[in-house]
């Protein structure tokens, strides 16, 4: 179970914000991927992570839901409160913050089963109780999938297109109804028709779900994000954040002249 590090009613704790980390850092056996990480994640907002190859964004991705614990040689320090709780504490579930903040990867990763039954997976590890035809729906709606899979829902999830497959993955993770969804570049294996259809869900998804997103498009995040993160890495090759503001400000007028030149290609 998640327990309050603070004692209190973790629903009535920063009620905008979601996730908030203090001084992150990751480290893979002794060499270190991530430092000083600061920002928070708005409630309903997309955020997008920014900067170049090797800068940690997905590292700091797979911090928020613990995908880097199955890393044997990572180490986490700093702190991430989620929903008012600190993420990495010692009694904490990392199976239920999976629940919780649900991931699509960068490459569509549908199950060898149905259409149907990749939808329901999650919902039969949680011992879901309710009516399955119902819960497959409704997801399959929400990743704006259903009307193209209604009348096939029984044949092979790997026979779907490209952005077929990673809309049913979106579906797939939110079938269980996270709070939040990590996406790692959920459109940088597919074409621009189906990118676009991504980003057109990804804007509508986050009118129940916090979304954060990791991207190497720029015009890909100014068009679907709120705020931005930008990261570089330091001589070291340890990633650090420049800069997290609104993504207006960022792509029009960031504080930072490093955050200007990333932006405008300058360097990469």
């Amino acid at each position: 179970m998640l327990s309050n590090a603070d004692g209190g009613n973790a629903d009535n704790i920063n009620g905008n914000i979601v996730l908030h980390s203090e001084d992150v850092s990751v480290r893979y056996g002794s060499f270190r991927a991530l430092r000083d990480i600061n920002m928070e994640v708005k409630r309903h907002e997309v955020t997008a992570l920014i900067g170049p190859s090797g800068c940690g964004k997905s590292t700091l991705l797979r911090c928020f839901n613990r995908m880097n614990d199955l890393v044997p040689s990572a180490r986490i320090g700093g702190q991430i409160m989620f929903e008012g709780y600190d993420l990495y504490g010692d009694d904490v579930d990392p199976t239920e913050i999976r629940s919780r903040i649900g991931m699509v990867f960068q490459r569509p990763n549908p199950f060898p089963k149905s259409i149907y039954d990749n939808v329901a997976f999650g919902l039969k590890i949680n011992g879901y109780q309710g009516n399955y035809d119902e819960a497959v729906e409704k997801s399959l709606r929400q990743a704006a999938l259903w009307d193209e899979v209604k009348d096939r829902l029984n044949t092979s999830a790997l026979d779907l297109s490209g952005g077929q497959q990673q809309r049913l993955c979106i579906a797939r993770t939110i079938a269980v109804e996270p709070e939040v969804v990590l996406m790692d570049e959920p459109a940088s294996a597919l074409d621009p028709i189906a990118t676009l259809a991504i980003e057109k869900l990804i804007r509508e998804l986050k009118v129940n779900y916090t979304i954060i997103i990791v991207t190497h498009n720029m015009q890909q995040a100014a068009r679907v994000s709120d705020d931005t993160a930008f990261l570089m890495v330091d001589e070291s090759r340890c990633g650090y954040l420049v800069e997290f503001a609104p993504t207006q400000q960022i792509f029009t007028n960031p504080t930072d002249e490093r955050t200007e030149a990333y932006i405008t290609g300058r360097f990469s």
